[in-house]
Parts: C-alpha cells; structure tokens; sequence
C-alpha cells in the first residue's frame, strides 16, 4: 500500500498530548497532516480500540490514514487503516490479517534490523529513537542523523525517523 501523502506520521500518547486527543488530532490534521497512529499502550485493546473506532470518523472528515500501534486484530476490528507492529512482532501474520490493502508498518531500532525487513509483508519502518525522549525509554541510545542514514541505507522500505527531543502536541 502507498504512504499517506505527505508521509509525515502523528502518534498519539494521551500523557503528553496537551489537549484532548480528538481535539489535538484535529489540529494535526487541519495543519495539513494525514495520517495518525493510535499508540495508547496502557489500554487494554478493547479500549484502545474504542478510541481509535472514535478517531476514526475525525480521520475520515479529513481523508487521513488512521493506524493502530499494536495487534492486527485490533487494527481490523477497529476498521483502521492498517497497524504499526513492534519489533519483534510477526509482519507476515500482520498482512495475512488484514490483506494487501492496509498498512502494515514495523518499529526497527538499527540496521540489522532493517536489512531484515520483509516488503513483501511491511510497507515502512520507523526507525529510532533517533533523539532522546521521554516515550521510548530503554530502546537503547538514540541513533542521532547518522545512525538514522545507516538505518535508511538499510531498509528495504521507506523509514520514517522518530522521537524529537521534548516533542509535545496541542495547543
């Protein structure tokens, strides 16, 4: 499947968002994004489902792409657009789930895992964290510009680079 158009990718992260998640997802897309993945990983999946079901109409008031970090499952029954898998999750299953038609994309945190990317499975990877964030704590140290080239050079697919320094939504 093609990236959304422009491929610039908003996750949201309920903690940090200074708003309501709806009202900052509208913001982001009003602003000229198009695509948003709901990553909420301290909801159950019945509830991050239920948000992302309620994303969804804001997504398709704009024609954006709306993904689910996390389970297949989850991303089809919530009708989204496609799923962002961790790294160590089963991509082929992934695209099994929910067809050639959705987006399956991958976390990868360095070169040996991008050259073992599969695009017959995975449309993109994000690569990172390519700063210091308080998000992702414990993925190692942050790859800076040129890891993120080396990740890039690797990759199979396209790689979306992520977690700016003190990154915060809203308004």
């Amino acid at each position: 499947m093609r990236l959304p158009d422009p491929p610039l990718l908003v996750v949201t992260d309920r903690s940090q968002a200074r708003g309501r998640l709806g009202e900052v997802m509208t913001a982001a897309l009003a602003a000229g994004c198009r695509w948003v993945s709901v990553r909420e990983k301290d909801l159950p999946a019945v509830e991050q489902v239920a948000l992302a079901k309620s994303l969804l109409a804001i997504a398709r008031s704009f024609g954006a792409c709306l993904t689910v970090h996390g389970d297949p499952d989850d991303a089809q029954a919530c009708g989204a657009d496609g799923v962002h898998l961790s790294a160590t999750s089963d991509a082929k299953r992934a695209r099994a789930v929910l067809g050639a038609n959705k987006l399956v994309g991958l976390s990868i945190h360095g070169p040996g895992e991008g050259r073992a990317v599969d695009p017959a499975f995975v449309d993109y990877v994000i690569g990172g964290p390519v700063h210091e964030t308080i998000s992702k704590p414990g993925y190692g140290p942050a790859l800076g510009a040129p890891g993120l080239r080396e990740l890039v050079s690797a990759s199979a697919v396209p790689v979306i680079g992520t977690s700016w320094p003190s990154a915060r939504l809203g308004s």
